[in-house]
Order: structure tokens, then sequence, then C-alpha cells
């Protein structure tokens, strides 16, 4: 019954799923034991070795000459470090050589091996090792190879494969193997090419923004720099100053930042640098002025007949223009204002007129919509890249980098590879020297994909490349100099070569470009900013006698605003847009209105006085001071019958204030609202409004009549007792004895006596009584 009702599906006791557990290990165990005697195979076998080949890292620091002809020695030089806990006997340094490769993209994957297959490697120059009797744990040792090319077996042109390995002993292995490898490539074309590529190598001159807005109030208006970090990279030995002396040495087309000329020249004529901490400003210090001096010159003069590609002024962030900008309408607008202020920079500065003709976005990636805001400016030819247009089609070579892309423009597409090859850490020499043979390497081996078709190529690096990536860089064009598989072509005349026909020329849409690219652009919110910037600007400057010394260092800060460089440094860039739209703020509240306390006017008309103050050091004109009543019935502003509203015409020397009296006419007591505002003369205001008010004490005709006449009264009062008072007095002076009637006659005229009954009290002394 159990047994049936297992084979039916039923749960076993568990006393019967040991006896099973038990019985099945039984039986396996021997197969077990068979399987674990197999040799392992071939794919296990070639890890084990691969692994083994870690034990020892070997590093590859040099190898000269990268591009060796007949007669040469190759020397290369390194060091092998031992990684492991146990230690590295009876071992060597040795070279293999390895087949050449047909193509670029057999070196593509001979560049991605790392480990070691003994099957597959060709065998070690037994007569050149250097031998290493002991390598301690987690000790280097370094080590140099010198081998003549005829040693090499370097027959055919092409690229070649070198591996440097460490073969020796380790603890518990009494047979030697290969410890570690390093590979790297050797260029070998002895004679010159049948067709040379014609290479075209940007070399940039661009850095992070410097300037600010703010200028002094001399006449020079000495410039204020948010940091004095510049100075370290035009010094000997900094970023920009080994792009200006290796470049001068070197077949390159410069590409230049124009804010870049506009900021050294700016620290040449004297500077101030911004103290976050305290809010002051210092003196930029002789000692940079003098390198900012000196690189300009040496600039100059490696620049001069030669061909200069003109970046728009600061270097705008196409991409974000063409994403985020085209909803903020005019933003585009400002690449042509950038565009405008390069031509210029350049040619005051260094003397030569520049071209315009190219745009450049962010790793040459491209969509139709950046093509179209690149082009809006003027320019016809868009720096591109082969992972973004794409490679080559259908073509079994590299392409030609022009391609036609519709409505007149063209794309320059600079090789991918090319292109990236000096990205990293260059400070470690085996970098540096492995981006060297790949350069090299790549440059070959597309030169005789087609002996008989000569191509153009262009190479656009990294924009702001390290020390060590320009030097990098720099030693791998001077291999290339002997030019013979290569010859040098600028910009402009690599635009103008002959497209391949069968070259890829679609623009990829939106959707292709690259995700962490679109997430490092500016946001709309910075577009915003900047249009409120500009229009407050071109507000301000209407009003000003000298407009110059305003637009010209806030237009520029705008134009800084877009720049390429703020990329990924999202609160820096929006601090910056910050700091020149408050300090725009700031100069024009410098003219205002200075604010009013209640007037009182006592009267049918009077003048009230409004103040306009300017704080600039320029004078300040085309601006119209507008007063409106809002009680018009009640109060009337202006001259002759008077209205709601009066204009007046203003005009203020810098540093001054005008006071302007406004002429009212008042109609009835009571307190009316006055609002005062400045407009420019094309009704546009200009700051706010101020309002106060106007205590209207108004005295009518009737009332006026009413106190005329009390006036009168009194007056006539006054005269009536003189009078009286004045005859009293001549009729006091009679003699008592007596006077002759006739000499004091009555006059006709006289009035009656009065007749009045007397009184019967005694008269006082002196009192006159009339009878």
């Amino acid at each position: 019954m159990a047994e049936a009702a297992d084979f039916q599906g039923m749960t076993p006791s568990p006393a019967r799923r040991w006896a099973l557990r038990a019985a099945s290990l039984l039986v396996g165990a021997p197969l077990l034991a068979a399987t674990a005697q197999l040799p392992p195979a071939p794919a296990a076998q070639a890890a084990e070795e691969a692994s083994g080949s870690r034990t020892v890292d070997v590093s590859l620091d040099s190898l000269s000459p990268a591009a060796p002809v007949k007669g040469d020695t190759v020397t290369l030089s390194g060091t092998v470090t031992n990684k492991s806990r146990t230690p590295v006997t009876e071992a060597h340094v040795g070279l293999r050589v390895g087949k050449p490769l047909s193509g670029r993209t057999q070196l593509d994957t001979a560049a991605d091996r790392t480990g070691f297959v003994e099957s597959v490697e060709p065998d070690e120059l037994e007569t050149y090792v250097v031998k290493i009797p002991e390598l301690a744990p987690g000790i280097s040792k370094d080590f140099s190879l010198a081998v003549p090319v005829d040693k090499l077996d370097l027959d055919d042109p092409g690229v070649y494969q070198l591996g440097v390995t460490l073969s020796g002993k380790t603890r518990g292995r009494s047979t030697e193997r290969v410890l570690g490898v390093e590979r790297t490539f050797l260029p070998w074309q002895s004679s010159p090419a049948q067709q040379k590529t014609q290479l075209t190598y940007l070399w940039p001159l661009i850095s992070t923004t410097r300037l600010s807005a703010e200028t002094g109030s001399d006449e020079q208006q000495t410039p204020v720099f948010e940091n004095d970090d510049l100075a370290r990279e035009l010094a000997p030995g900094g970023r920009l100053e080994q792009l200006v002396s290796l470049g001068n040495e070197l077949p390159v087309t410069w590409v230049i930042d124009p804010d870049l000329l506009a900021t050294v020249e700016a620290m040449v004529k004297g500077y101030t640098v911004k103290d976050k901490a305290t809010g002051s400003t210092s003196a930029g210090t002789r000692e940079n002025r003098n390198v900012a001096k000196d690189w300009l010159n040496s600039l100059e003069k490696a620049v001069k007949d030669q061909k200069v590609v003109a970046l728009p002024f600061a270097d705008p962030d196409l991409a974000s223009l063409a994403h985020r900008g085209k909803q903020v309408p005019g933003s585009l607008n400002q690449l042509q204002r950038a565009t405008e202020a390069a031509v210029i920079t350049v040619d005051s500065i260094l003397h030569v007129k520049p071209s315009t003709d190219f745009a450049w976005p962010v790793e040459g990636a491209v969509d139709p919509a950046i093509v179209n805001a690149a082009t809006s400016a003027g320019a016809h030819h868009v720096i591109a890249r082969s992972d973004s247009l794409g490679e080559g089609g259908n073509l079994r070579y590299t392409p030609t980098a022009v391609r036609p892309i519709g409505a007149g423009r063209t794309a320059v597409v600079a090789d991918a590879r090319l292109s990236t090859v000096f990205q990293g850490d260059m400070s470690r020499a085996e970098n540096s020297t492995r981006a060297v043979q790949q350069f090299l390497a790549h440059t070959l081996a597309l030169t005789l994909q087609d002996e008989d078709k000569q191509r153009s190529i262009v190479v656009a690096p990294q924009r702001m490349p390290s020390v060590t990536q320009v030097q990098t860089m720099a030693a791998a064009l001077r291999a290339l100099s002997a030019g013979r598989w290569t010859q040098p072509l600028d910009l402009e005349a690599a635009a103008k070569a002959k497209p391949d026909p069968g070259a890829t020329t679609r623009v990829p849409g939106s959707a292709a470009y690259p995700e962490e690219l679109r997430d490092r652009e500016l946001p709309t919110s910075a577009f915003e900013t900047i249009k409120a910037t500009q229009q407050r600007l071109d507000q301000f400057k209407v009003v000003l006698t000298r407009p110059e010394r305003v637009v010209t260092p806030f237009g520029n800060a705008i134009n800084r605003e877009m720049s390429t460089s703020w990329r990924g440094k999202d609160t820096a860039a929006g601090a910056y847009r910050e700091d020149v739209q408050g300090y725009l703020l700031a100069l024009t509240e410098e003219v205002n209105l200075i604010e009013k306390s209640t007037a009182t006017l006592s009267g049918r008309s009077a003048t009230i006085p409004v103040t306009v103050q300017n704080k600039l050091v320029q004078d300040v004109d085309h601006l119209v001071l507008r007063l409106r009543s809002t009680m018009p019935t009640r109060l009337k502003l202006g001259e002759g019958e008077g209205q709601a509203e009066t204009r007046v015409p203003i005009k203020v020397r810098g540093g001054h204030s005008q006071s302007v009296k406004i002429p009212t006419t008042a109609n009835a007591n009571g307190k009316v609202q006055v609002v005062a505002q400045l407009f420019t003369e094309d009704n546009t205001p200009y700051g706010p409004p101020m309002q106060f008010t106007v205590k209207v004490n108004e005295v009518t005709p009737t009332i006026m009549l009413v106190i005329a006449g009390g006036v009168l009264l009194l007056v006539l009062a006054g005269i009536k007792m003189y009078s009286q008072r004045k005859r009293a007095a001549a009729r006091d002076e009679v003699p008592e004895d007596g006077t002759d009637q006739d000499e004091n006659p009555e006059q006709p005229s006289d009035p009656p006596a009065d007749t009045g009954p007397e009184s019967g009290e005694p008269k006082a002394t002196g009192e006159k009584v009339d009878r």
C-alpha cells in the first residue's frame, strides 16, 4: 500500500525520503569521481591559463620610436609588479610579435584582449629577454627591451601587435608559464604610402567662464573675475600654456573660444578678483598679469598665417539651445549675437580673420534640431562625430569626413576612434603610450583600407583636454610628422573635399541623441532667465548716454550664461545667472524716484516737487516722468486747464539728483493719491511706480469775500474812531477866558449838535461831552 501511494504521487514519510536520498548519493558517487578524473575542456583550460597571466602586472610605459623605419631599434620600457602572495622565481621579460592585423575592426578586437592563451599566441623572441631572478610579492621592477627592427619580422606594411610577457615559476608549479602580459600596436610603413590620408586635427583653446558682469566705476571699467584660477592654466606648464607652446609646433587647426581671449586680455589690462567669503574684491597680481601677457603674445605668434576657427562667443551649448532654448522665444537670437562678437574679438586681439562657418555641438552628437540651431547664426558646417552620424554606411573603408546633409549644409564628421583615444587618465605613462600607439595604428589601418583612394579624416578631441592629454596628443602628432601615411590639412580645406557617395548622410532622429548628454543640458529655466536679463538690458541701455559701458560687459555675460562649460554644473551655472541678473537690476535701480511723504496744498494752485536720483557714474537721458492724479476732479496736474496726468522729460547728470516742480490746481478739499513713475521715451515703464498723498486745503471765493468784507468793516471802524478822537481833541483846546466867536465860526458842513439828555452824574476829568 505504501509503495502504491508513492507511485501515485503521494508524499512519502520522512524516513523513506531519507532512504531515497542516501541511495541516490551512493549511486551517483562513482559518476562524480569519474567526471573529476576527466581532463578540462579547452575553454576551461584557456580560462585557467588566462587567469595565471594576471599574476604579474606588466606595464608598458614607453615605446620608441612609436613608428619605426628600417635601421631603427625599438626600445620598450616598463614595470612588472607581483600581485600574488607568493614569490615569482626564474622569471624573464620577453617580446612577442604577432601577424599584421587586417582592418580597424581587428584592431578593436586586439585592443580588448587581456588574457594569454598559449595555443594562439606568437612565439617569444628568445634572444631579446630581460631576466628577473626573483620577484617578491607586491614588489615592482623596471625593465627595458631593445630590439632591432630587422629582428621583428616586419614584412608587409601594416599594424602589428606586440606582446610583452613575463614568464616564470610560482610555488607549487615547477614548470615555467606566462604570468603577465601587456599588448600594444606597432605601425609599420617604412616607405611613403601610395595615397596618404589627409588628416585634420582640431586644436581647441577653450576654458571655463571666469569673468563676471561686474566692472569697476573707473574709466577703464576694471573687470571683476569670479576667481583667479585662469592664471594657473596660462602659467608655464599649465593646460592652456601647453596647448599654445605644443600647438605652435604642430600642423593643427586652431579652434578658439573668443571669450577666452577677452578674458586673458582683461587680465593683461588689470583686473580684480571676488572674495566670495567677504563680498569684497582684490586686485590681480602683477605676476599674473605678466603671465597673461606672455601667453597672449605667444598665441598671436602661433596663429600668425594660420587658419583659425572661432566658435560663437563663450562657446554656447548648441544642444541645450536646440532642445530647451527653443521653448523660450528669442533664445536663438543670442547665438547670432555671440557669433557677431566672435569675429570682432578674435580680429581685435589676435589680428587674424577667423572663420565662423563651423558649429561644434558637444561630443559631435547631432539631431535635426541641433543642426537647425547650429546653422541658425550663419554657419554652414556642423562638426559631428561618426558614432552619431554613422561610420560609413555600407562602405568597406572609412569615408571622407565631409557629408552633405541638405539645405546647403554639410556635416564634417570626425572619426570617433581617433577623437576619443586620448580621453581618460593620460598621467599614467602606460595609458599615454597605449593611446599614442592606438592612434598611429588606426591612422595607418584606415590608410591601407584602400590604397588607391585618398581620403580626408578629421579628429575632434575633447573640448578641454588636460595637460597630460595635450602632451599625449602632441606626441602622437609628432610621430606622424614624417608623413609616411598622412599629410596635414586645415579644417576649411577639409570641408571642401569631395564627399564619398556611399557615406551616410542622414541626420539621426532626436530619439537617437544620447540620454547621458541630454541629462546634462541647460534647463529651460536658464533660457527664461537669460531672456529676462536681455530684456532688462535692452530697456536700460536706452536711457544711458554711454550705453557701451553697460551693453558690452552684460552682453558678454549673457553669452557666458549659455556656455557649454556649464554642463554638469547646475548649481554654479544657476548662481552665475542670478548674479548677472541681480547686478543688472541693482544698476537700473541706481536711477530712481526718491520716496515722497504727504504733501499739503493751501490754496487753489501750487507746485509739487518730485526728485529723480541718478547714482550712476554716467548721465541718464531719454527718460520721462509721469504724474497721475487718481482724483482729477479734486486735483489736476500740469499747466493751463490742467489734466489727470502730466509728463516731464528727465535728464540727470551722473551722481546727481534733479527736482522737478509739477504745477497743480485744486478744486476741492481732501486727500488725493498721486502716482509718479519713470518711463522711457518708447513708453516702457522704468522702475516701479511711486505713490504719495496730496492733502488739499482749498479756500473758496465766497469765503474770501466774507473775509474781505470783515477786514473792510474793521478798517472803516478804525477810521471813524480816529476822526472822532481828533475832533474831540480840537474842542478841548478852546481858552477858558472866552474866545471871539468869529475866530471859530461854525461851518455849514458840521453836523448838528447831539441833543440827547444829559447825564446827571458828574463827568470825568478830560472826557468829552457832546451837547
